[in-house]
């Protein structure tokens, strides 16, 4: 008789461990985008508020784009489901999106 793999025995620990870099790095994003978003130029001549809106967005794009490395690493894809990553991808895309609209 063989006894039961204790591979997947420590999943919920490291599901525990990887959770919080990949919760930091959404609630960055998260961060970003509403600033990204909420920001609001006075006119077409408020060069900050454009710069600005486009630093939030690529601050956003990065911090989604680094959760999504790290969930592409091997041994974290077979701890953490797809889901997890989802968040961050679609403020990475709202956020895509806002720097294509512009102001």
């Amino acid at each position: 008789m063989t006894s039961p793999s204790h591979v997947n025995d420590d999943r919920g620990c490291l599901r525990l461990v990887l959770a919080v870099p990949l919760a930091l790095l959404t609630l960055i994003a998260a961060y970003f985008c509403w600033t990204a978003l909420t920001i609001r130029p006075s006119g077409t001549w408020d060069d900050d508020a454009y710069a600005g809106i486009v630093l939030s967005c690529v601050l956003t794009i990065g911090a989604a784009g680094a959760a999504a490395a790290l969930w592409l690493v091997p041994s974290v894809r077979r701890a953490v489901p797809w889901w997890w990553i989802s968040p961050a991808l679609l403020l990475g895309a709202v956020a895509g999106v806002r720097w294509a609209v512009g102001g």
